[in-house]
């Protein structure tokens, strides 16, 4: 059987280099400072978001996640999307063929300890790896991985309604405001009472609990980055960190103490 030879491609940084690939999945490595914000945009691939270390926050039209260490975000091809870098973070992203059927909407994925030795595995090997020794291997394990790997409950429901985005874009940049759904409807132009309608109709939840989601995602931003649990429940509304652990544990399918062990 003839093998085709390994055309050995220099690794880029930009991702628009690995949208064409003739491999099923292509691996980038890249650092980001604080602060940084990549602008709206969408990839003619599906994308796999990891962050090794650091904290970033992704938000497309109708959905934001807050995205601890070892955790990553599976976007599918054409999904516009937008992404803040909260401190130094080390990017480790997968553009993958998306006739590979990982998903078919965007999610957050726990990433398992193969599936993170896999990914860093792949950004050694070339960029155009041969398919039918290691670098292939790795490429199909990686695939039956991402299918495997548990998804995550780390989302928050963004609206559509410009008058209810108005409020839930504040909230996202303040998650400890304090201000009620009445001074919100003044700033956004809107009653309290068509504010409340459109948060069932177009979130499915109440405003208390879309502003609990955003706190706890808050919560899991502090814990990673090593904040004690009782003064996170502090910061966000909770007098004890029990109460706060069992509100947080039923809310996002995992205990604070085990966000603090990831990172």
């Amino acid at each position: 059987m003839r093998i085709d030879p390994v055309v050995r491609v220099e690794r880029s940084t930009d991702p628009a280099a690995y949208q064409t690939v003739p491999r099923p999945v292509a691996a980038m490595a890249k650092r980001f400072p604080p602060g940084f914000q990549i602008t709206p945009h969408a990839h003619a691939r599906d994308q796999l978001l990891y962050a090794v270390s650091g904290v970033m926050r992704v938000q497309t039209e109708t959905e934001a996640w807050i995205v601890p260490p070892d955790r990553a975000v599976y976007l599918p091809a054409g999904t516009r999307h937008t992404v803040a870098i909260r401190d130094d973070l080390e990017m480790r992203t997968l553009y993958i063929d998306n006739g590979a059927g990982v998903a078919a909407r965007p999610s957050v994925l726990e990433m398992s300890d193969l599936l993170r030795a896999l990914i860093l595995a792949l950004i050694e090997e070339p960029v155009v790896y041969d398919e039918d020794g290691r670098g292939g291997l790795i490429a199909r394990l990686i695939l039956i991985e991402l299918a495997a790997a548990r998804r995550l409950p780390l989302v928050v429901p963004m609206p559509t309604d410009r008058r209810l985005r108005r409020v839930c874009d504040a909230l996202l940049a303040n998650p400890e405001s304090t201000a009620s759904l009445e001074v919100l409807a003044c700033e956004a132009g809107a009653s309290a009472r068509t504010l409340a309608r459109l948060f069932k109709r177009q979130l499915n939840m109440g405003f208390a609990a879309w502003r609990q989601r955003v706190r706890f995602h808050n919560a899991v931003e502090a814990l990673a980055a090593g904040d004690a649990i009782g003064q996170v429940a502090r910061d966000n509304g909770y007098r004890s960190a029990s109460a706060f652990s069992a509100a947080f544990r039923k809310a996002m399918g995992m205990t604070p103490s085990a966000i603090r062990i990831a990172a």
